[in-house]
């Protein structure tokens, strides 16, 4: 599994760093997280295509997030041969948002795409959202390429799930911010271990179907009579890993339970400490902030992005007087330790170790 980052910039793109957009991969998919404005050309520099891309998780509106995905929709339909849809994933609004946006530009795909919406509870939207009344809901007529999605609603324990299947389970929280925003927790399941092929073949079962059968837990018979346990001829269990990748947030504290021993998280930490009164009333995170829920979720390896256009990338050229991310860096690692703290960078790939 795989974390590339195309974009690790807040509000606006720059020559040195794109905006907010994340890729996650494995074997058998490509994700996206957000997709802000320019993450077409960050996808171009990096080694990934827009034609495998099967589900984008959008974080909240704000258009560092947002403003991307119509172009990229359109890009990932140059992929003649794709039959699958294109699963997203995001707040009210982002139904309407691609809707209205596809249609007036009357861009016409050769997929089908799905828009699932997390639901807001009416305690988390902020206290002046209906000073600017929107109509967030969707009334306009399907887009020929659209299919209804999904209005998933969290639980009693304000979580909300949005995919399962055999290998992984995507859930989502609320998180504080000036807009409905979520944070989005990626778990593996845990896989059968490797076959012990030695030992099979001295019970006399050749490699072949039983080979399968053994590996998906299944206990077999021989011709001879003999029973075979999946447990005798197959090593530990292959622990599932757990990603966490987080939108925009003044307060993840959601993340509290369901985040626990996570072995990444992805959390902006947009300006430094000595700036928290005017990051947290917009809506953001300091180092300190980040590294103090790290540490008590038992984050294994913390990824700050998001950062203020202030601080310049390590890898950029600076001048005396600038600044750049190693004082975000520093101050997280002051809580965290220098081995569990990493500052993205646009174009980085991360790859997630396997727990031992």
């Amino acid at each position: 599994m795989e974390i590339t980052f195309l974009g690790t910039a807040s509000a606006y793109p720059t020559p040195s760093r794109g905006v907010s957009c994340i890729a996650l991969t494995n074997d058998s998919f490509c994700w996206l997280f957000d997709c802000g404005e320019g993450s077409q050309i960050q996808l171009m520099k990096s080694h990934l295509k827009a034609g495998k891309i099967s589900k984008i998780f959008i974080s909240h509106l704000h258009g560092d997030h947002v403003f991307g995905l119509p172009g990229l929709m359109c890009t990932i339909s140059q992929n003649k041969g794709r039959s699958e849809p294109v699963d997203i994933y995001g707040p009210v609004g982002l139904r309407k948002y691609l809707r209205v946006n596809l249609q007036l530009s009357r861009s016409q795909l050769e997929y089908e795409y799905i828009v699932h919406e997390l639901e807001t509870l009416e305690e988390e939207y902020p206290p002046d959202w209906q000073n600017w009344p929107v109509n967030h809901r969707c009334d306009e007529d399907l887009h020929p390429n659209e299919k209804m999605g999904r209005n998933i609603l969290p639980d009693k324990n304000k979580i909300l799930h949005l995919y399962e299947d055999s290998s992984v389970i995507v859930t989502s929280v609320w998180t504080k911010h000036r807009i409905p925003s979520y944070g989005f927790i990626i778990e593996e399941k845990s896989q059968p271990g490797k076959l012990n092929v030695g030992k099979l073949k001295g019970l006399g079962v050749e490699p072949g179907p039983l080979y399968g059968k053994i590996k998906s837990g299944q206990t077999v018979t021989l011709e001879n009579g003999s029973v075979i346990k999946p447990e005798d001829v197959l090593g530990p269990d292959i622990e599932g890993r757990k990603v966490i990748i987080m939108g925009d947030s003044a307060d993840s504290w959601n993340l509290k339970d369901i985040g626990q021993h996570a072995d990444v998280l992805v959390h902006e930490a947009t300006l430094q400490n000595s700036h928290s009164e005017k990051c947290v009333e917009n809506g953001h995170s300091t180092p300190e902030m980040v590294a103090k829920l790290a540490l008590s979720l038992n984050v294994r390896q913390l990824i700050l992005t998001h950062f203020s256009q202030r601080y310049k990338p390590l890898s950029c050229e600076t001048k005396e007087g600038d600044e750049t991310v190693l004082i975000l860096q520093e101050e997280a690692e002051s809580i965290l330790g220098k081995e569990r703290v990493l500052c993205a960078e646009d174009l980085m790939v991360y790859k997630v170790p396997r727990r031992v």
